[in-house]
């Protein structure tokens, strides 16, 4: 008994080491992402727009996606769009739309992942300056109302 007792411990002495050395990253929990994207959805509803949200991870995986009523269903695709290229670039839609269009040179970016959407309405999410996802809204009548209904939703959570 003690002899197997003194095993098992020699070798799962070294696994919690291991454990204990693995890295950890700041992450985009399930219920903030939804509280953010329901912001996102009521704030552009309260000024007549009919819009998709969003939500994306670090990883740029789909987190949420609210749909309002009425929201055309070209979107849904628009949004997502917004939100993996914020996560993705790490910056809003807005300005990496202007880096682009100020430099020719950088026009490849357009076409480097056919996920990526060039237009205004994704912010990146950071918490604690960590970049945590992506928000990306799609429907209004231009991407700047698009962007201001996801900076509600990122107040909502406190997000930077």
């Amino acid at each position: 008994m003690i002899r197997t007792l003194a095993l098992t411990t020699a070798l799962l002495t070294p696994i919690a080491g291991v454990a204990q050395d693995l890295p950890t990253a700041p992450y985009l929990p399930l219920e903030m992402a939804a509280t953010a994207a329901q912001a996102a959805v009521a704030a552009c509803a309260a000024e007549g727009h009919n819009v998709s949200v969003a939500v994306v991870a670090r990883s740029g995986e789909t987190k949420v996606l609210l749909r309002a009523d009425n929201a055309g269903p070209h979107t849904v695709g628009s949004s997502i769009g917004k939100a993996f290229t914020s996560a993705s670039m790490g910056r809003d839609t807005t300005g990496l739309a202007g880096f682009i269009g100020g430099n020719p040179e950088n026009g490849g970016l357009r076409d480097m992942d056919n996920r990526l959407v060039i237009q205004a309405g994704g912010l990146p999410i950071r918490i604690g300056g960590a970049l945590v996802g992506g928000m990306g809204a799609g429907g209004a009548p231009s991407g700047a109302i698009d962007e201001g209904c996801v900076r509600v939703g990122l107040d909502a959570i406190g997000a930077e």
